[in-house]
């Protein structure tokens, strides 16, 4: 799930003063974890610990209350009450990685992936965006083919991802819904040739950069192996102590 968190630290920078390029600094002193990572953290410390999903992003969300969450969540994580709220936002799908490296069949992923959704967004389009990208993760470090991954998340969600990033790019603009986020980003994905690549190009659609590259950059690391050490040094000194915490156990649990 490093290649996730690595993309939202990335594309941190660039969700307020989006670019439509590939070329740009991968970080500065402005790069910083957002709520992407927060509920990343939370999700793999959930399976970790068999704890169900809403305690943990409650839990992990209360702590980090400033990380930028969305007006409909943070309402939710200062509730007393955990019901989901019909959300079709792509906050379902930046923060289930865990859930694709964790287990190993498609039943177990898609099911995973609807529970961690469903703690929030339990609209049809949130669910599918989170399955969507769990599936792709699982593909990916199941050693799948790019065009076996594009086939089947077609297939099963309808997403297009027949466009190429030089169809999408010039007429994008920042949209936070799972249907309007999620298959450019595994698109960003399709098309690279590394991580870092994957990030940079889920960057340059110039929309939600943070979560797009932070879905990008989960499935990129799934299907590529690792992130590179010099992205991950960069990573691990923006993260709290805890969060290294949870992602050193999670990795020793949970090898690709």
């Amino acid at each position: 799930m490093l290649g996730a968190i690595a993309g939202d630290i990335i594309g941190s920078v660039f969700e307020h003063h989006r670019i439509k390029s590939t070329e740009f600094p991968l970080f500065d002193e402005k790069s910083t974890f957002t709520d992407d990572t927060v509920l990343t953290i939370a999700v793999a410390y959930a399976i970790l610990n068999d704890k169900p999903y809403a305690t943990a992003l409650k839990s992990f969300g209360r702590k980090y209350p400033n990380a930028g969450y969305g007006g409909y969540f943070y309402r939710w994580l200062h509730s007393p009450i955990c019901r989901p709220y019909n959300s079709w936002g792509n906050g379902s799908a930046m923060r289930v990685s865990p859930v694709g490296f964790a287990f190993d069949s498609i039943e177990e992923v898609l099911r995973e992936a609807k529970k961690s959704s469903e703690a929030t967004h339990n609209h049809p389009e949130g669910i599918k965006g989170a399955q969507a990208t769990a599936l792709a993760i699982l593909m990916a470090r199941q050693g799948k083919s790019k065009a076996e991954i594009r086939v089947e998340v077609s297939k099963r969600y309808k997403y297009n991802l027949e466009q190429t990033l030089d169809e999408i790019r010039p007429n994008y603009s920042f949209d936070v819904s799972c249907q309007g986020s999620v298959p450019q980003s595994i698109v960003a994905f399709l098309e690279s040739v590394g991580v870092e690549d994957a990030i940079r190009k889920a960057v340059s659609l110039g929309g939600d950069s943070d979560t797009m590259a932070c879905i990008a950059g989960g499935i990129a690391e799934a299907f590529y192996g690792e992130v590179p050490g010099e992205i991950e040094h960069e990573v691990r000194t923006r993260l709290p102590k805890e969060f290294l915490y949870v992602i050193d156990e999670f990795r020793q649990n949970y090898s690709l």
